[in-house]
């Protein structure tokens, strides 16, 4: 940043010639109705020595009261007002007018104190942070919870797990693309003493959500790590200062309850700056006067290791390196002492997800065969789907996500899809459904589109004549890959010998069905047909011509 500052200075060099060029007038900001002799005849009447204790107990509330005590007081005080209706002020003060020089004078005197006597408004020093309280697994059933409160800023965020295609695809003016870390934060009206209606998310809502986003981004593992997709919700309960920092450990928490291996915990702090003439202060973690009367609302995010997410809004000019490095370097110590009593309510991620959270396992797969894993119409992925209450994904290079609440039903619909997609080789057991009988034999469905012939000669130890004496359409036999002819796209079977298998298809069974069944026709009796197959002889094709 120290290093930019000379190229930053020509190019405001640049920028102020071209304004001279245009003759570009810059516009002194005027009062308005709020003129120097109403400020000064109203301090006249607020004078420390001529100040009634009612007074001093009215600015004591607005200064140093909880955010109830500012809703209900109100503005000015009431005994400036009823100054203000004594005949003798109404000769100097118009009415209209004393809230503005109020307000004033009010600003006046809290930068002052800030700035010079080095005091805030609620009688902290300019590094103490407010009461710190952190909880974990506050909701029940998101899959993961948390609860921060800073003072009078309090924040939930609730964390929930998806499938890796329920990311929020985002279809913009760029290339489309799907995010699978979302960070959405709402702050109702309540929050901050109010009734309003609860429409959609406002500007400052969309942004105060995508800073905590931005500032927890480089912490969340990659999907090969953790394939889900995240969902953080931060509702803003209370708020009397930098809700939006409260979210972002309020998140960190959430990530690390839900099970989420983060790589390192993220906190977050709001510093202010209030500058009077060459006297200035800094200060940690800037409340809701502050912030409307500072000059400077500075958000710093990050981990130990360094800063993950920075905004500023400032009122002055500029700020000074000097400024920048202090306001850095405090809000370093505050992150750290924030971090710290994040990590007592929850030390690092939890090895497990929450019981309810969806379970992911993975298998991988030529990419060529992803077809027949999906099916006609995605036929069979549906099937698998239901058949084993899970949720499939597959990705373009043949890596398949099952996503299950049961570990068992993952395991079974890992075992179907191996089957499913791997080349029969010889030795291999499968239990398939007879879906064909020739003369020859039965074609035996091992797999979804993958057939095998299990000849008549490989039934059983005995002579068997017709396969349909044996076996018939539908039933389910245990077979082994005897050979395997690549070249002509052709897999014999041989039955295989097992006993209880659950009604399938036994070769003792067979044998049986084998000896009941009729006596096969002598060699010489069998039609066999001639070469032409009901074609037609050559001679009486010629006879005809």
């Amino acid at each position: 940043m120290e290093s930019t500052e000379d190229e930053i200075i020509k190019r405001m060099q640049v920028r102020a010639s071209l304004a001279l060029l245009l003759e570009r007038i810059r516009l002194e900001a005027v009062d308005g109705p709020v003129r120097e002799q109403f400020e000064d005849d109203l301090k006249a009447l607020t004078e420390a020595e001529q100040d009634p204790k009612e007074l001093k107990s009215a600015k004591r509330h607005l200064l140093f009261g909880r955010i109830e005590e500012q809703v209900q007081l109100p503005f000015p005080p009431a005994p400036v007002a009823a100054e203000a209706d004594e005949p003798a002020a109404k000769d100097s003060i118009t009415r209209q007018y004393v809230k503005k020089a109020s307000e004033a004078i009010y600003k006046e005197l809290v930068r002052r104190k800030i700035a010079v006597e080095k005091r805030r408004p609620d009688g902290r020093g300019s590094e103490d942070i407010r009461e710190i309280t952190c909880e974990v697994g506050v909701a029940p059933r998101p899959h993961g919870s948390a609860l921060f409160t800073r003072g009078q800023t309090q924040i939930m965020t609730l964390l929930t797990l998806g499938t890796a295609k329920e990311g929020q695809r985002i279809d913009d003016l760029s290339l489309e693309t799907d995010r699978r870390y979302m960070h959405h934060y709402n702050f109702p009206p309540y929050s901050v003493g109010e009734t309003g209606f609860m429409r959609g998310p406002k500007r400052r809502d969309i942004g105060h959500g995508a800073l905590a986003q931005r500032a927890l981004e480089p912490m969340i593992p990659s999907a090969e790590e953790f394939p889900y997709t995240i969902r953080l919700v931060s509702e803003t309960l209370e708020s009397n200062g930098s809700s939006s920092m409260g979210s972002v450990c309020g998140s960190t928490l959430a990530l690390m309850d839900a099970g989420v291996p983060i790589k390192s915990p993220v906190s977050g702090i709001a510093m202010g700056l209030v500058k009077e003439g060459d006297d200035y202060t800094i200060l940690t973690d800037i409340q809701g006067a502050e912030d409307h009367l500072g000059d400077m609302d500075f958000k710093v995010a990050g981990t130990r290791e360094g800063i993950t997410a920075l905004q500023m809004d400032i009122k002055i000019t500029g700020v000074t390196q000097e400024i920048l490095r202090n306001a850095l370097e405090q809000a370093k110590r505050a992150r750290e002492f924030i971090l710290d009593k994040m990590l007592e309510a929850i030390p690092e991620p939890r090895k497990e997800l929450a019981g309810h959270a969806p379970r992911i396992s993975s298998v991988k797969i030529d990419p060529e065969k992803i077809g027949m894993v999906i099916g006609k119409g995605g036929e069979t992925i549906r099937s698998l789907e239901a058949d084993y209450d899970v949720q499939i994904d597959i990705e373009e290079d043949g890596n398949v996500l099952i996503y299950a609440t049961e570990g068992d039903k993952a395991e079974a619909a890992i075992t179907a899809i191996t089957q499913l997609t791997k080349s029969p080789e010889v030795g291999d057991e499968y239990t398939g459904k007879v879906v064909k009988t020739t003369q020859f034999g039965a074609f035996v469905e091992l797999t979804k589109g993958t057939d095998g012939l299990l000849h008549v000669s490989n039934v059983g130890p005995g002579r068997v004549g017709h396969i349909e004496d044996v076996m018939t359409r539908g039933d389910v036999v245990d077979v082994i890959v005897q050979e395997v002819d690549k070249d002509r796209g052709r897999i014999g079977l041989k039955l295989v010998a097992k006993h209880e298998n659950g009604g399938k298809v036994q070769p003792e069974e067979l044998i049986e069905r084998a000896k009941n069944a009729p006596p096969r026709p002598p060699e010489e009796e069998r039609p066999r047909g001639g070469r032409d197959r009901g074609r037609g002889g050559r001679g009486r094709d010629r006879e005809r011509r």
